[in-house]
């Protein structure tokens, strides 16, 4: 069933960031277990999934519909969260990392390590389904090392932005190479902020983290880019009239 569920959610995804589901367009449960081959359960599943992503809102009725946004509502939120979780840095450096946060954000990076290994020999496809939570640890951690709950509270808020949070990276395996990359960077990130949060460097540890957002930003910004370029081609292709 998990399987099945990764698929659902990474299927409904591309086609929310892609453009093919348009916004506003009422995601029906029936039509999409058709569609997709699955039943309904992990329609229900990936639909509440996607809520959580900001991609989808539920309707005051019932059922979901897809959200109104843009990439560059996402990107200037990617923009806010990441001077919050550079303060965020800055503070946990200060203030020292207890011994609980400490292991927590290791294993993150040791957690890290092994799957871009296991994927640098699967076709560089990252296993999203361990990636995706162990990221949104490792910046939860980070926030809760802080100790400020205005500024966690804050950072909750713009995370509701769709993409915009830690949680929501749109990694679906159709751009390995690419994803790859980024990935692969957004580790070495992680090792260097530690080591910055270990060594109560406050000033360094904020600006990796400003320039870590910084990169997530563009990285959306390509990645929804080369996913709406076939949608595109495909609807140009429709328009296209034939000669006579």
């Amino acid at each position: 069933m998990s399987s099945q569920i990764d698929y659902t959610i990474d299927r409904l995804r591309q086609q929310v960031l892609s453009g093919r589901l348009a916004p506003g367009a009422r995601m029906v449960e029936l039509e999409l277990s058709a569609q997709l081959a699955v039943s309904r359960t992990p329609i229900r599943i990936a639909l509440a999934e996607l809520e959580k992503e900001g991609l989808l809102e539920r309707l005051p009725t019932r059922g979901f519909r897809v959200r109104q946004f843009t990439v560059d509502e996402i990107a200037d939120a990617v923009d806010v969260r990441g001077v919050l979780e550079g303060m965020a840095a800055r503070s946990a450096a200060e203030r020292g990392l207890g011994a609980g946060i400490k292991t927590r954000l290791q294993d993150c990076i040791t957690e890290g390590r092994l799957l871009l290994e296991k994927a640098e020999v699967a076709g560089h496809v990252i296993d999203a389904a361990r990636w995706v939570p162990m990221n949104a640890r490792f910046h939860a951690a980070l926030v809760e090392a802080a100790g400020n709950s205005t500024l966690a509270s804050a950072l909750a808020h713009v995370s509701k932005t769709p993409m915009a949070g830690a949680g929501a990276l749109s990694l679906n395996g159709v751009l390995p190479l690419l994803e790859y990359r980024f990935i692969q960077r957004a580790q070495t990130d992680h090792e260097d902020v530690l080591a910055a949060l270990l060594a109560g460097e406050g000033a360094r540890a904020e600006a990796l983290m400003r320039e870590h957002a910084h990169r997530s930003r563009n990285n959306k910004r390509e990645l929804i880019a080369r996913m709406q370029a076939p949608a595109a081609g495909k609807s140009a292709k429709g328009r296209a009239r034939p000669s006579a």
